[in-house]
């Protein structure tokens, strides 16, 4: 989940609909585990580049969006995992309609990538 930093916080009501959502998700077992994040003024990033390191603190004036929360979840099949992504966003169209945000669904892999000289 992708939003502007620093806005408003959620509103009570959207709170209330997403501990419904997930303890109806987990019932299902599709929810596995989740939670949001804090702000980006105590980040840390590592930036690999040209074979160096290099340490970069936040805040990152440059940012606009960043990520606010994450979920894990598990579906029996792609189309299942779009229809619980779409509720999801639309719980917060709903109940936080002032909220610009972008919920984005990924895939695990379930095996890791094979090297490029392999």
């Amino acid at each position: 989940m992708r939003m502007e930093e620093g806005g408003p916080t959620p509103p009570q009501a959207l709170f209330d609909a997403m501990d419904k959502y997930i303890g109806e998700q987990a019932a299902k077992g599709h929810f596995l585990d989740g939670g949001g994040l804090f702000g980006t003024e105590d980040t840390v990033n590592f930036v690999v580049r040209k074979g160096e390191t290099t340490r970069v603190d936040g805040p990152y004036a440059e940012a606009k969006e960043v990520v606010g929360g994450w979920a894990l979840m598990q579906y029996d099949s792609l189309e299942d995992a779009i229809a619980g992504q779409q509720e999801f966003a639309e719980l917060h169209a709903k109940y936080w309609p002032e909220c610009e945000m972008v919920a984005t669904l990924r895939q695990i892999s379930d095996e890791p990538p094979q090297p490029a000289d392999a």
